[in-house]
């Protein structure tokens, strides 16, 4: 299973401070266990929202508002993508994050295709795969 574990910033992170250099040394080993046990698929951090934008739809036209966005704990500050045996292994493993200063993160499973198999043609599944396999390369 594929889990996406998004880390929750907030104002200090959208104030454009950067993290600490032992933050950093900590954050590092804990990547460097996940990749040593095959578990670590990406991880990244993100800027902040002052040099984003959101895009939504209403009516199916775009709309267009740049950011900083006003709700900064709802804000991504980055991302992992891991694959795990299950949600409790992620727990388990994120548990153990080096965060310490009221850092926020969540947990959310991939959906894979199987999960739409039925729902799907033939061919949508037949270009799902090969758009996942040139993902892959």
């Amino acid at each position: 299973m594929r889990f996406m574990v998004i880390v929750k910033t907030g104002q200090l992170r959208e104030s454009g401070s950067i993290p600490s250099a032992e933050s950093m040394e900590k954050m590092g080993a804990f990547n460097e266990q996940l990749m040593k046990a095959g578990a670590l698929l990406s991880a990244e951090g993100l800027q902040p929202s002052s040099k984003g934008a959101r895009i939504t739809y209403s009516g199916g036209r775009p709309t267009v508002t740049d950011g900083p966005f006003a709700e900064t704990k709802e804000l991504i500050g980055g991302f992992w993508i891991v694959q795990m045996k299950s949600k409790d292994e992620a727990l388990e493993w994120f548990s153990r994050c080096p965060f310490e200063n009221g850092e926020e993160i969540e947990i959310r499973q991939v959906t894979e295709p199987e999960e739409f198999a039925a729902l799907l043609s033939e061919s949508h599944r037949d270009r799902y795969q090969r758009f996942r396999e040139t993902l892959a390369n």
